[in-house]
């Protein structure tokens, strides 16, 4: 028996002293911040069979490279966990690559010259499509306007026999020439629809803004067909992962469309995760949310879990839902875009089939409504761990900050709308509001609540350093802060684009931390954004993008380095 014993003994040590399976890739030389408080900061990581097995120093990781160990020398660099995009179009996205850009236009005249640009190149009847322009950022008020937007009179000269529609920048209003009007039978009969305005001039004549729904009332062709949808994400995936983004939190795609993607991830042809949130029509959400609720398919790169919907429009365009008037515009608090007993009602199926319900909502009275409807779901099921979130939560009254932490409603913000909105937001709100409820991220951190951080792209770029630097900085073009004391640190903003947003979307788990077990999903910068002077956080680029330990991106030879 002892000599059994023995032999039992001597196996175990040799089975102990078995050298690990190689990792697929190792990175090492690096400062790797990993947002897991356990190690919250190593010099190498492994990676085997698309998971993190090891994280450390390069000679804890050394007996992990074998012969076929694909292995990254990061010469310093830092890498973190794969951004997550926690708020974005993903289609929308791909489709903004496809229309004219005009984000970058400084008058309405440049606008009318590119679009009549387009409409010598047009086929006959064809639709020119623009999206980014943004009435704020123009050098000046173009004339004649109506509440500073422009009339359709200069567009429809350029382009008579030609549709156009020009999305703005927040996507809440589009503008149309006279013959996008012809097409779509909008005259001045036309009513405005339940949530949305037709904006008319002093003779009752519409002047091509469309406003929140009313943007609906244009017939431009639908952008659904399956051929166009494949386009539109690849488009979008290329754009993301060059950014650093290994996954992307959709806010709101039809269900067909979710059905080409879901294919689409099947097949490999995505180089990132797609998480979404189903957005359609009453009808279809009763019909079709229960079996659409997708969790992990395609080895973990698709799921569906939300479900979408709009209580208000945007601030810029004046139709973020108010408690009370714009201080710009007395006459109006904004719009109320879905009616109560439909979010009522939403809210119900989501947890009854276990989804997430994410409502954008702008305004102050936008958030308390969906707080109060939250909080009635939540108090009917004690217990469930539910995680609604709120999409945006611009601009809230003080006395509901202290509710999102208290229920657990996710704040879903973007930290780079601070920066663009704030030289437009003291005039919609006045000082006293603006500074008590817009963009209040460490008011809310203090109540408890998870706040999440992206870009609405296409509203803003996709690219999460710009969002980084606006969420530490709160800085403006002109060198103003705008009410520094709800600046996040560098950790925090880190997290909001990583852990936080993981555990938004019930992924806390696998994504979001580098950590032993976690998926293995890495960006690699060309600067350490966490230490460099916070005025060269925007020269920062992506290096490398790693989703499931497999290199998706790499900077273009010398960018890497900048």
């Amino acid at each position: 028996m002892a000599r059994i014993a023995a032999l039992l003994a001597a196996a175990l040590l040799l089975v102990a002293a078995k050298p690990p399976a190689p990792a697929d890739l190792v990175l090492r030389n690096g400062k790797i911040v990993t947002v897991d408080e356990k190690k919250p900061e190593a010099q190498a990581l492994a990676i085997r069979g698309g998971l993190i097995v090891a994280v450390g120093t390069n000679a804890e990781l050394a007996p992990l490279v074998g012969k076929h160990t694909q292995v990254i020398d990061l010469a310093g660099r830092l890498a973190t966990p794969g951004f997550i995009e926690g708020h974005g179009h993903f289609l929308s996205l791909g489709n903004a690559r496809m229309q004219l850009k005009l984000a970058d236009a400084k008058s309405w005249s440049e606008i009318v010259r590119r679009v009549g640009e387009a409409a010598k190149q047009a086929k006959p009847g064809e639709w020119i499509r623009g999206r980014g322009w943004h009435q704020e950022k123009w050098d000046a008020v173009p004339s004649p306007s109506v509440e500073g937007f422009p009339t359709h009179e200069s567009l429809s000269r350029v382009s008579p026999d030609n549709p156009v529609i020009l999305t703005h920048a927040s996507g809440h209003a589009a503008f149309v020439n006279a013959k996008a009007m012809e097409i779509s039978g909008i005259t001045r009969a036309t009513p405005n629809p339940p949530g949305g305005e037709i904006l008319r001039d002093g003779s009752g004549d519409a002047t091509g803004l469309l406003r929140e729904t009313a943007s609906g009332l244009a017939q431009a062709p639908p952008l659904d067909d399956p051929e166009l949808i494949r386009k539109q994400a690849h488009l979008a995936a290329d754009e993301a992962v060059s950014k650093g983004i290994t996954t992307f939190e959709d806010a709101g795609t039809p269900f067909r469309s979710l059905e080409v993607l879901q294919a689409m991830e099947e097949k490999g042809e995505l180089p990132l995760r797609l998480w979404m949130m189903a957005r359609d029509s009453i009808e279809a959400v009763r019909a079709q949310l229960a079996r659409h609720r997708i969790i992990g398919a395609a080895h973990g790169r698709f799921t569906v879990r939300a479900v979408k919907l709009q209580i208000d429009g945007a601030l810029g365009s004046r139709g973020a839902w108010l408690l009370e008037p714009y201080s710009d515009q007395p006459g109006s608090s904004g719009l109320n875009t879905a009616p109560l007993e439909l979010v009522n009602e939403v809210a119900d199926l989501a947890a009854k089939h276990g989804f997430q319900l994410c409502v954008h909502a702008i305004g102050d009275r936008a958030n308390r409504e969906v707080l109060n409807i939250y909080e009635r779901v939540y108090q009917a099921n004690p217990g469930r761990d539910l995680r609604f979130r709120i999409e945006h939560a611009q601009h809230l009254n003080p006395d509901d900050i202290p509710r999102f932490g208290r229920l657990g409603v996710i704040a879903a913000m973007q930290g780079i709308h601070c920066t663009s909105d704030a030289p437009w937001v003291t005039a919609r709100l006045g000082r006293k509001r603006a500074q008590e409820g817009a963009y209040v991220w460490q008011s809310l951190m203090k109540s408890g609540a998870v706040v999440g951080n992206g870009t609405d792209t296409p509203v803003e770029d996709v690219d999460p350093i710009p969002c980084f630097y606006a969420s530490v900085s709160r800085r403006l073009a002109d060198g103003s802060v705008f009410f520094p004391d709800q600046r996040m640190s560098r950790a925090e903003a880190l997290k909001s684009y990583t852990w936080n947003n993981a555990y938004a979307a019930f992924e806390e788990d696998v994504k979001g931390s580098l950590a032993p077990g976690k998926l293995g999903d890495v960006v690699v910068l060309s600067k350490d954004i966490m230490t460099i002077p916070e005025d060269e956080i925007p020269t920062a680029r992506v290096a490398i993008t790693i989703v499931g330990g497999k290199v998706v991106y790499r900077a273009p030879e010398g960018q890497a380095n900048r």
